[in-house]
């Protein structure tokens, strides 16, 4: 219990001092620019500041994390894929039941990034920052679907991760585990090598992590100093525009498909999942809320230990719709912010990439900013433009955490209702004990 509440501390630390970083970085970065703006400073004392504290010390810094966070995209990808595959595999003698709620998730997740790219189009939160005209980035025409799908498999699995195109890497991710999983006890001795390494790696991302105040205010300061107060309006649509996209999806297409699959009462099955969703906004990982959403799953719901023991710790697995909201929020915005038009195919390949790599994508705080860079290099958008959303992403990644629970629990229902494994009488066991109280 005290290792639990020191954990939890550190969450709280790290969360705080990214506010502050954040509050910090906008203060300073405006401060710099209205008194620049002003002629408070000579000329000569404003190149001074704008060449060695803005483009320099803060640039500087803010490149080197953000080069760290493309650095862990390969590793992550491969091995948390991998182990994850290798795991499936262990379960195919589920047969049915497994493909049935693999499907059913990997739909939830394309539905909520297209949903999401829907909503950002339609909001437009980053008109209007221009960022192209403070950058040297040049537009990369992203290719054409066809290309993209025929250039997910690799002739050379070596040279896509060198290369970083990772959905080649996630292509061999997912045959390598799919072979280990059916390979036996030797494929098992291999598969937890490699579950050590991944767990190296998120170790890694963790350390990352607490580095990240420190970039995040040199990107936000050499940002805000460039462009002055009136991105924050942009960055604030983009807030709510991702929690607007995550609340519509929490509420309103979960509730649709436990009312059209199971014919259930979606405000009761929200009552029954308060409990796992507030654990999982707290934490900010779907692995650490597991076991409160096992048993709210299995003794509040109604659904058979049969299905939940395998659903839940698969969907805490592959389920990362929330996730995708922010990342089809974000890729709109930072396009918008870069003036970069997408195509439609572009919109399309990147519901592709965000579905295929929220397949074994590790459920701890954090990650979803590694995965975001590879959507975006992906499409051809500057992986920089993660600046701008960086500081608001740590109660964003508690917000979509939550989302992700939610939908752990509503794709364990409705599989549950299709293999008449699920309990209406348990379901309804709270009403009827409130009734008689």
């Amino acid at each position: 219990m005290a290792n639990s509440n020191y954990k939890d501390n550190i969450k709280v630390d790290l969360t705080r001092r990214i506010v502050v970083a954040m509050l910090l970085g906008l203060l300073v970065g405006v401060m710099l620019n209205s008194m620049m703006q002003g002629e408070l400073f000579s000329n000569t004392t404003s190149e001074l500041i704008n060449s060695y504290l803005i483009e320099g010390f803060f640039d500087t810094v803010g490149q080197i994390f953000v080069r760290s966070l493309k650095l862990m995209v390969v590793p992550l990808v491969f091995f948390s894929l991998l182990c994850g595959t290798a795991s499936l595999g262990s379960n195919a003698k589920m047969g049915f039941l497994a493909g049935k709620s693999i499907v059913l998730y990997m739909f939830t997740t394309a539905l909520a990034i297209s949903t999401a790219l829907i909503l950002a189009i339609v909001m437009a939160p980053g008109q209007g920052i221009d960022l192209a005209a403070t950058s040297n980035f040049s537009t990369v025409e992203p290719p054409e679907l066809k290309t993209t799908l025929i250039n997910i498999f690799p002739s050379n699995p070596v040279s896509a991760m060198a290369e970083g195109k990772v959905l080649q890497v996630i292509i061999f991710a997912l045959l390598t585990g799919l072979a280990l999983g059916h390979m036996g006890d030797s494929g098992n001795r291999l598969l937890n090598f490699f579950q050590d390494i991944n767990t190296m790696i998120m170790k890694m991302i963790m350390l990352l992590m607490e580095l990240a105040p420190l970039g995040i205010f040199c990107l936000l300061a050499k940002l805000f100093a460039g462009l002055g107060i009136g991105v924050i309006v942009s960055l604030a649509t983009y807030f709510f525009t991702v929690v607007f996209a995550l609340l519509l999806h929490c509420f309103g297409i979960y509730s649709i498909l436990l009312r059209t699959m199971t014919g259930l009462n979606p405000i009761k099955f929200f009552m029954h999942m308060r409990s796992p969703m507030t654990f999982a906004f707290s934490t900010a990982s779907s692995a650490a809320t597991m076991p409160v959403t096992l048993r709210t799953v299995e003794h509040d719901v109604g659904v058979d230990n049969r299905v939940a023991s395998f659903t839940v710790p698969l969907g805490a697995t592959i389920n990362m719709d929330g996730t995708a909201i922010m990342q089809g929020v974000a890729t709109v915005f930072i396009a918008q912010a870069y003036n970069i038009d997408l195509s439609l195919e572009a919109y399309l390949i990147v519901i592709l990439t965000a579905t295929l790599a929220s397949i074994g994508t590790a459920a701890v705080p954090g990650v979803g900013l590694v995965m975001l860079v590879m959507v975006l290099n992906q499409v051809g958008l500057p992986v920089e433009g993660i600046g701008l959303i960086i500081g608001v992403d740590r109660l964003l990644d508690m917000l979509r955490t939550a989302v992700n629970v939610a939908g752990d629990g509503t794709v364990s229902t409705c599989v549950a209702h299709s293999e008449g494994l699920h309990s209406r009488r348990r379901f309804y066991q709270l009403e009827a004990e409130n009734a008689a109280t």
